[in-house]
């Protein structure tokens, strides 16, 4: 049996979601789908797919090795890659999302450096602090802060970001600095919107605690909640990335640091359904070589 040619086609049915569409999506015949999933069940010894009359569905088993596959195809796929790397010059156009305020501080001025680099090649960056689906709204990739949940995607991790509780040198002198997170409890705390009972989360001896947290100031994004931090109207809880300047100039300082969550990944992720062009490539080695060991 020729396992990636079977691999190939079983990702290729659980991404079309039915026989008949892998079976046009490789332009092949139906009945060697058929046998060839039928073939990898018998190889595994288990049923990758639920089968209906109108409908399939991916078994617990099937969703575990659709994952692995992926990485086994993308792993082929990289090496190919890298093996012609230098006879393919990067052409045409990139879709790329990122985080609003990382990407203004950081995806940015790396997409204009990539730009001037490969003349051939054009950038579509789109901002945006939700998470996207890449494959539906058509990005080729994005950077991501956080756990990835989706294992339709690769993601390459290529630095750590912490959470973190700050105020302004004045508003610790007028209030004192909190020793333990329940302080904030009695404090005017900022808060991102999005929940009326916010709660902002620590760890203590080892265990996670969430802390209620309350004030009068509430907005829908980082920049004016940072702002409204640095005027001195309370705490804020931001990625260290958010308020690093304020950092660096004394206008924020961090507390409760000995409290905090375990850093969060930044993440170059894309799609590997298919084989990466060289532009999609070239940003994703040129973004990985720019942010490893991105830490603050």
């Amino acid at each position: 049996m020729d396992q990636l040619k079977h691999m190939r086609i079983f990702v290729a049915i659980a991404d079309a979601g039915s026989l008949t569409a892998a079976a046009q999506a490789l332009d092949t015949s139906l009945p060697s789908i058929v046998r060839a999933l039928a073939t990898l069940e018998a190889h595994l010894g288990v049923r990758l797919f639920n089968r209906s009359t109108r409908r399939i569905a991916l078994t617990d088993e099937g969703r575990r090795y659709l994952l692995a596959c992926r990485q086994v195809l993308s792993a082929v796929h990289e090496a190919d890659a890298a093996a012609r790397a230098d006879v393919t010059e990067p052409t045409g156009q990139l879709r790329i999302t990122a985080p609003v305020l990382f990407g203004q501080m950081h995806v940015a001025p790396l997409v204009n450096r990539f730009v001037a680099r490969h003349a051939g090649v054009s950038v579509d960056l789109i901002l945006l602090d939700r998470v996207t689906n890449l494959v539906e709204e058509g990005f080729d990739a994005a950077i991501r802060i956080g756990t990835l949940d989706d294992s339709s995607l690769i993601a390459q991790t290529v630095g750590l970001v912490r959470q973190v509780v700050t105020a302004s040198p004045d508003y610790l002198a007028r209030h004192g600095t909190p020793g333990h997170p329940r302080a904030l409890r009695n404090a005017e705390c900022i808060h991102i919107s999005g929940s009326s009972a916010p709660r902002w989360h620590f760890v203590d001896g080892g265990r996670q605690i969430n802390v209620p947290v309350s004030g009068r100031l509430s907005f829908n994004h980082g920049a004016p909640a940072i702002a409204a931090c640095r005027a001195g109207l309370g705490f804020g809880c931001f990625l260290s990335y958010q308020v690093a300047p304020d950092i660096a100039a004394g206008t924020l300082e961090i507390v409760l640091a000995d409290y905090e969550l375990p850093p969060r990944p930044i993440s170059v992720i894309y799609p590997h359904a298919r084989l990466l062009p060289a532009r999609t490539r070239a940003f994703i080695e040129t973004m990985r070589e720019a942010l490893a060991g991105f830490s603050m």
